[in-house]
């Protein structure tokens, strides 16, 4: 990061260690929602790993409702970062500097989410924390867990600058017939696929520049898609304000 030497007694790298890995409906980087809890139907699992595999590491934790998760954004690591960002909750069109935002490009890719904690399994001497509201690519490498504490992590006079309220305007989803079947014929194995989708798509997870596009000119006629779980879900505008569910393969 510098070409300064370290001060003295400062080391230039520290080394964390792998203590989980993230199991989760999104299979890739788009459409994940912007923070956590705004999706609280996505359900996934945080499973130990090595020497973190180990039940008395959670001792007492069931008795919180919610943790924070320590990550490592591992899908943007390499690309690298700059001072600047553009938010997109500012449009894409006003740079920050990065410290200032929640940019997953970071002179340290390390993210922290809060989730709920749902419940802990041991399945085939594997410690599982499954846990909802996450908003973790699948595969995320996880390096500390801690639990929520209301009284000291919930600020309620804070101030927050641009994301002082969550996005109140949510677009709202239909699905086509096709897509309505593949939901019925999933319900056993995926009974929350519906709503996930509504979620996630309720939120318009498309770049920033589209939707201020859409704004202020004709509707988006672009067919888009997700992967959820193993489902491709193809998907578009069909007013400012509403989007339908072409297909679910």
């Amino acid at each position: 990061m510098s070409n300064n030497p370290p001060e003295q007694g400062h080391d230039e790298t520290i080394t964390f260690d792998i203590i989980g890995e993230v199991s989760s409906p999104y299979k890739e980087k788009f459409a994940i929602p912007r923070q956590p809890g705004l999706v609280k139907a996505a359900k996934g699992k945080i499973t130990l790993l090595d020497d973190a595999n180990n039940i008395d590491l959670l001792r007492g934790i069931e008795e919180y409702s919610h943790i924070w998760v320590i990550f490592i954004f591992h899908a943007t690591q390499q690309q690298g970062w700059k001072p600047l960002v553009r938010p997109p909750r500012l449009g894409g069109n006003k740079k920050l500097g990065v410290f200032a935002t929640r940019s997953t490009f970071r002179p340290n890719p390390i993210g922290m989410s809060v989730v709920k904690l749902d419940k802990i399994e041991l399945n085939n001497k594997r410690v599982e924390l499954n846990i909802s509201g996450l908003d973790l690519l699948d595969h995320t490498p996880v390096i500390d867990i801690k639990p929520y504490i209301p009284y000291s992590d919930s600020i309620i006079n804070a101030h927050a600058g641009f994301a002082q309220q969550a996005p109140s305007k949510l677009l709202t989803v239909t699905f086509s017939s096709q897509a309505t079947k593949v939901i019925q014929a999933n319900k056993k194995d995926t009974p929350d696929l519906e709503t996930l989708i509504c979620q996630v798509l309720g939120q318009d997870p498309r770049p920033a520049y589209k939707q201020l596009t859409t704004k202020r000119a004709s509707i988006d006629t672009k067919v888009y898609g997700i992967s959820l779980y193993h489902f491709n879900i193809k998907w578009c505008l069909i007013t400012d304000t509403k989007i339908e569910v072409i297909e679910i393969i």
